[in-house]
């Protein structure tokens, strides 16, 4: 029995360190080689959310169905998911970062005094995934990463999209949307360190 326990949380383990799938897009992991510190500033335009056309139409969908349950938990909603980006979603990237990176040596963060380079994260598709107890779905993204020097945004050293970032759902104690949109980047975060890493030791 604990052997069988053991191999379904190897495997568990495994699909969930390999299941992010990341392909360059321009230049090459090597061209990071050397680059100590970013200026990391994120893009949410054009998002694409699955069911949905648009994001609006999302938003839209999501406060009439709460609007008809109870008055003013729309708007509310729709506030929180804007502010969900700077209070969960990016210093849960950030900080993750910077803790998993080997040795400190690489770092990211709002308006470096010391970085010469932008890292833009663009995401460019967001599965919120649900919570209600019984049921759960795990959060998902899709990220384009782009890397130019500060002063000039037009020339990209490099880019690479990143598909199938799935949050692990935090024990299951995920019921709000924006924590549960967070781990996802948090799995990002690893990942991309670990790729960082690995290609320019």
């Amino acid at each position: 029995m604990k052997k069988l326990l053991f191999i379904a949380l190897s495997l568990f383990i495994t699909t969930n360190l390999t299941a992010q799938k990341a392909k360059v897009t321009k230049g090459d992991w090597s061209n990071l080689k050397g680059i100590t510190s970013y200026n990391v500033v994120f893009d949410y335009s054009d998002l694409t959310i699955p069911k949905y056309d648009s994001e609006e139409e999302f938003l839209k969908d999501k406060m009439a169905k709460r609007e008809e349950k109870e008055p003013g938990t729309g708007e509310a909603f729709k506030k929180s998911w804007f502010s969900d980006r700077e209070e969960f979603y990016e210093p849960n990237f950030i900080n993750t970062f910077n803790d998993r990176y080997k040795d400190g040596a690489v770092k990211v963060g709002k308006d470096l005094p010391n970085a010469e380079y932008t890292m833009k994260i663009h995401t460019t598709f967001i599965y919120p995934g649900y919570n209600v107890g019984v049921v759960r779905h795990n959060s998902k993204l899709e990220v384009t990463l782009s890397v130019y020097k500060n002063d000039a945004p037009d020339n990209v050293i490099f880019s690479v999209d990143y598909t199938k970032i799935e949050g692990q759902g935090n024990g299951g104690f995920d019921f709000n949307s924006g924590q549960r949109i967070a781990d996802a980047y948090i799995i990002f975060a690893r990942a991309l360190t670990k790729h960082m890493y690995k290609n320019n030791k």
